[in-house]
């Protein structure tokens, strides 16, 4: 008997993993961190409702902290198995991982120092050794061919756009075959190539971060470059949160369009993320994952200066000339954009520019919603600055691509589980699945159990 079972991305869009139970061996798809709301976040620090030491294999679709942020926690916990991923995600990850280690002990400390935790002492969820040691569990799978997994399981993996070696998962085990979307692209990307098609499956578990949403059809480069004159022509500066791995990327592309269409020629761009900036030069040690030439590459990489070091970026927040910053978290959740919201956000003259989604409880979608002062770092910052978002910069496809994308398997399957969304997301994907397909959908519960 298999079956299936959420622990994460049931009900909200983050936290994802995903178990397949047959007979005594267990297949985890996914295994990452919840963020944003309170009672999200708590969860992370709550034991499994199963013994991590149980799982055999983790199959990792891609390496954003919503899908494999919990990997290091996994092995703390009691997980000896592999963790089976693309090698351009293994590359992803290798950075994601350890930026996560590295930031929770510097939260933990610094909230220790300035004893504004509720916890006595604060501790990190995990550390750096503890990124490195997952990182080794790693084995990295080639597209496109079946692969035995020691649990007994048969994996292939086709390219899911999105972000850099971003698949989707095909697993045959106990005479079934279940397709997991991971994130879905965008069709169209200029970076990202198309969501590949799935021929077959017998069960479909399948995302709706935008389940009930169309992307705008706005260009992304004039969209970007209104905002930023606008700011530019009062004085200010553009702080934008994003993600390290795919966003920055994409925003380093529409500014260098930007740029060679003469705009914002003046206009200095810095990116200040240690991580974005290696993840911009892993393009081009994966050539095969994205659209963009070795040429194109080079300029797009080159229209920013880098900060990596913190004076600098101390620096950088403390210069009041117009200017494009570039920096993560994506949602405003922690990391170096926060010392530039507490610089920038208090002057009318400045603009924070969100480029993708913002999950509920994150500091992007409080400011998103109006919010007029912040928490960061235990103090209340007031925001006087413009707020704005580009949301068709999405990396994830919209409800039409989702459709899409599912209309391209041959034979309806037997069913269609819709996760990683808000539940009027799913919901709204569900009903349109059923009414234009005509196919069985269901939005999980956490921790509910379906046997395929």
């Amino acid at each position: 008997m298999l079956t299936l079972r959420s622990l994460g991305g049931a009900g909200t869009v983050t936290g994802s993993k995903h178990l397949l139970t047959h007979g005594k061996q267990r297949l985890l798809v996914d295994c990452g961190l919840f963020q944003g709301l309170k009672n999200l976040r708590e969860l992370n620090w709550r034991p499994l409702p199963i013994q991590a030491g149980s799982i055999t294999d983790v199959v990792l679709t891609h390496a954003h902290l919503d899908h494999c942020g919990y990997l290091p926690r996994l092995l703390l916990d009691g997980f000896s198995g592999r963790i089976h991923a693309t090698a351009a995600s293994y590359a992803v990850a290798d950075l994601i991982l350890k930026d996560s280690g590295h930031l929770q002990e510097k939260d933990a400390e610094f909230a220790n120092r300035h004893g504004f935790s509720k916890h006595h002492p604060a501790l990190p969820l995990y550390r750096l050794r503890d990124a490195e040691r997952a990182l080794q569990r790693f084995v990295r799978v080639p597209w496109h061919r079946d692969v035995a997994l020691p649990c007994g399981a048969v994996m292939h993996l086709r390219r899911a756009g999105h972000i850099l070696g971003a698949a989707s998962a095909q697993i045959e085990w106990g005479g079934r075959t279940i397709v997991f979307s991971g994130d879905i692209g965008r069709y169209g990307d200029p970076v990202m190539p198309d969501p590949e098609p799935v021929p077959e499956a017998d069960y479909v578990v399948v995302e709706s971060t935008y389940g009930n949403r169309r992307h705008d059809a706005t260009d992304p480069a004039e969209a970007l470059g209104e905002i930023i004159e606008r700011t530019a022509l009062r004085g200010g500066t553009v702080v934008i949160p994003a993600f390290a791995v795919g966003r920055a990327q994409s925003l380093l592309y529409y500014l260098w369009k930007l740029r060679q269409a003469g705009r914002i020629r003046n206009l200095p761009i810095y990116m200040d993320s240690p991580m974005a900036t290696s993840a911009s030069r892993l393009l081009e040690q994966f050539p095969d994952d994205h659209r963009l030439s070795e040429e194109a590459c080079e300029q797009i990489c080159g229209v920013a200066t880098y900060v990596r070091d913190v004076e600098e970026s101390k620096a950088l927040s403390a210069n009041r000339y117009p200017k494009i910053i570039i920096s993560a978290s994506g949602m405003a959740t922690g990391g170096r954009v926060l010392h530039h919201l507490i610089a920038f956000a208090p002057d009318h003259r400045n603009t924070i520019l969100f480029s993708g989604f913002q999950a509920a409880g994150t500091r992007g979608r409080k400011l998103l919603e109006g919010a007029r002062e912040v928490k960061i770092f235990g103090q209340w910052i007031p925001v006087q600055a413009e707020t704005a978002e580009l949301p068709m910069l999405s990396a994830h496809a919209d409800a039409d691509e989702l459709m899409r994308w599912l209309s391209g398997f041959r034979r309806p399957p037997r069913r269609v589980f819709i996760v990683h969304g808000e539940p009027s997301a799913s919901e709204a994907l569900r009903e349109r699945i059923g009414r234009e397909l005509g196919w069985e959908a269901v939005v999980p519960l956490q921790d509910q159990s379906f046997t395929l």
